[in-house]
């Protein structure tokens, strides 16, 4: 029987016969896939990215725009090679990359299916940010691009909005072995980014000192790599009614970070506000 520890989670459950904390059993299980025009530039390009939408996520974030499949588990049931068949269609389509979105908790199926078949475009491993080093050290052959999150800095921040106490300290280590894995970027031609390793951070309501001090601990230890800053926030799910995050981003708020963020002078992306906005999120 093999017991899944595959995310910082650890349930140590058969997945055979139960589920973990994602919520999901050990069939793959897929809610959407599609071209997304969405992501940043050098991902998403002219012609969009490749996106595989899983069922299902290790963190439980109030605010989650995705929160049908996150954590009410929308989605179908699929096989290794139906993922395959999946990306053939994706790749024949034309899009720039194979787009993982929240696979954390499905990689050793997902190597299984790039063992059948490995597309001729990157493979993006979209996350959260909250994965085991020792789950990215198996991708080290698998995944070109790491298209990461790192979401807080204080703990008691993403224990209420993520039930995820040590989200920092987890998602450092993560992406230091990212880092490894890919230790630098490399574009193509047209400037879409090939390998490499992308920072997203979605800049919070009320939160901007703990965005200052991430930009501080990203700048300290991967002084190098592309940081996306994301203004989209837009409250929903469990979030609504809440007295602090019940309501979009400010101006101000997102200007101070991207100062901050240039102040430190770093490679990146960031967002017009208008992008916070449920309109741009995928109709699952």
């Amino acid at each position: 029987m093999n017991k899944c520890n595959n995310c910082p989670r650890k349930c140590n459950i058969d997945r055979d016969s139960s589920v973990g904390f994602c919520g999901q059993s050990n069939n793959l299980k897929v809610a959407l896939h599609q071209l997304h025009f969405y992501e940043e530039p050098c991902i998403s390009g002219t012609k969009g990215s490749g996106t595989i939408f899983f069922s299902g996520c290790n963190l439980k974030c109030l605010y989650c725009q995705n929160y049908k499949i996150s954590q009410l588990n929308k989605g179908k049931i699929i096989t290794v090679e139906k993922l395959v068949i999946i990306m053939k269609k994706l790749e024949k389509m034309g899009a720039h990359n194979i787009n993982l979105v929240t696979p954390s908790h499905f990689t050793d199926k997902i190597i299984e299916a790039l063992k059948i078949y490995r597309p001729s475009i990157p493979i993006i491993y979209n996350t959260s940010g909250y994965d085991n080093v020792d789950t990215i050290k198996k991708l080290k052959n698998y995944i070109d691009i790491y298209l990461t999150d790192f979401k807080y800095y204080d703990s008691n921040l993403s224990s209420y909005l993520s039930k995820a106490k040590d989200y920092k300290d987890v998602a450092t280590k993560a992406i230091k072995q990212m880092r490894k894995n890919c230790p630098s970027d490399e574009f193509d031609e047209n400037g879409m980014m090939k390998k490499g390793v992308i920072i997203r951070h979605l800049v919070l309501p009320d939160q901007t000192v703990d965005s200052i001090n991430i930009l501080q601990h990203i700048k300290k230890l991967f002084p190098n790599t592309m940081v996306s800053l994301m203004s989209q926030y837009t409250p929903c799910y469990k979030i609504v009614g809440d007295k602090i995050f019940d309501r979009k981003l400010k101006k101000l708020e997102y200007t101070r970070v991207v100062m901050y963020a240039k102040k430190l002078d770093f490679n990146g992306y960031i967002q017009d506000l208008k992008s916070a906005d449920l309109k741009y999120t995928p109709k699952f």
